[in-house]
């Protein structure tokens, strides 16, 4: 009886979050007359499945999809080369002031990005970096306090006994890191990648604010064009919004075992 009740309130749960998305695809595929029905129709007379393509074409999506994905992919390289340098030489570096320094990278997390948006936004501007993909690219390649500080805990449960080894082989520090502990920190690597990937592929306001021109568009820009002074186009939105949500869902679902597998084993040394 206890395990009846437990599933029935799992499923109640799970009909709350799934309710949200059945909406957006039935309002992506009803047609206009009955898209402002009251009260509202869960299932479309007719299913439009032709909305999908309609909206994808009103806007260039196909170029805010590849600077999507430059964005995405480089940005998610950045932060897996640079993290992983810098976890590694907190985890396996004795240094003067190392866990000060330490200390200072985690501090960094506890600012908001908001507060730094208007100094990044001059240093880019002096640069000349407005309006192109390098703002939204090259802070990855600087590291995340959050990933160091995951990868890092990661590295510390790793016995020093394979380093000493490896030493022994004639092993620097380099090959140590490449040939043996990138290949066992393979399920923290997956969750970097992945926390990555669906933060940029989901950001809307860096992008807003350092692009200007629309062929620099991402797809969550592209996204809020549909959105004008004089009305919303809510089939459009709706569609697109379930097309650019399919790469992030299926990238979870294949990796989710690997996420959970990541979180796990960074434990608490350290």
């Amino acid at each position: 009886m206890k395990r009846i009740i437990v599933y029935s309130l799992l499923i109640v749960c799970s009909l709350l979050f799934i309710a949200p998305l059945f909406w957006a695809v039935t309002t992506a595929l009803k047609s206009q007359t009955e898209l402002y029905l009251f009260p509202p129709k869960w299932i479309p007379s007719v299913w439009k499945f032709s909305n999908f393509a309609d909206a994808w074409t009103i806007q260039p999506f196909n170029l805010f999809l590849k600077n999507t994905v430059i964005v995405t992919l480089m940005s998610t390289l950045g932060q897996l080369i640079s993290c992983t340098l810098v976890a590694y030489g907190f985890a396996r570096f004795q240094f003067k002031g190392r866990d000060l320094l330490f200390l200072v990278v985690l501090a960094t997390m506890m600012i908001p990005w908001e507060v730094t948006m208007i100094p990044q936004y001059m240093e880019f501007n002096y640069l000349g970096w407005i309006n192109t993909l390098k703002p939204l690219i090259v802070p990855s390649w600087f590291g995340s306090a959050y990933f160091i500080f995951l990868l890092r805990q990661f590295i510390l449960t790793l016995p020093r006994e394979l380093d000493e080894a490896a030493t022994i082989d004639g092993a620097n520090k380099f090959a140590i890191l490449v040939r043996i502990i990138v290949p066992l920190m393979g399920p923290s690597l997956i969750l970097v990648g992945v926390f990555q990937m669906m933060s940029c592929w989901n950001d809307y306001l860096g992008p807003l604010i350092f692009l200007n021109d629309q062929s620099k568009y991402t797809l969550t820009l592209g996204l809020s064009q549909f959105k004008g002074m004089f009305g919303v186009d809510m089939q459009s939105i709706m569609a697109i919004t379930c097309l650019i949500s399919i790469p992030p869902l299926a990238v979870f679902f294949f990796a989710q075992r690997y996420i959970v597998g990541g979180i796990a084993s960074t434990g608490i040394k350290g």
